[in-house]
């Protein structure tokens, strides 16, 4: 018997839906992706600031990531010609279609761990009890 909620579904949609998210994970793979654009999310950045707003990331993947998400439409690259020139990093609008994918996975994110704390304030609270009897 089903779940409530869910439907069945035949051979040819769920291999539509798995190559869906193939595709979709292809693009955004990697942990820094969603990071980067919501780093963005507040304006365009030079690589400096965005490098420092991420942290850990290093000069040569931050270079990386920002060409991928160029080259799949998420942000654009704009170059000024002053003296030094000047690069900003900014999001294209079509960055946008990703909202509600980073707002399902923030509110996944801290109902997962407010789950993991739980737990384990759970498995200690058990393991003070056991070691007390």
């Amino acid at each position: 018997m089903m779940e409530p909620g869910k439907k069945h579904r035949n051979k040819e949609t769920c291999t539509a839906s798995l190559n869906a998210v193939k595709d979709a994970l292809y693009v955004l793979n990697g942990k820094w992706k969603f990071p980067l654009i919501i780093a963005l999310q507040d304006g365009p950045k030079r690589f400096n600031e965005i490098q420092k707003s991420l942290g850990e990331i290093t000069p040569k993947i931050l270079s990386k990531e920002l060409k991928d998400l160029e080259l799949n439409e998420f942000l654009v690259r704009k170059v000024f010609s002053t003296t030094p020139v000047t690069v900003t990093y900014e999001l294209t609008p079509y960055s946008e279609s990703l909202d509600r994918v980073i707002n399902e996975l923030r509110e996944w994110g801290l109902k997962h761990r407010e789950r993991l704390v739980k737990n384990r304030k759970n498995e200690h609270t058990t393991a003070e009890t056991l070691v007390s009897l």
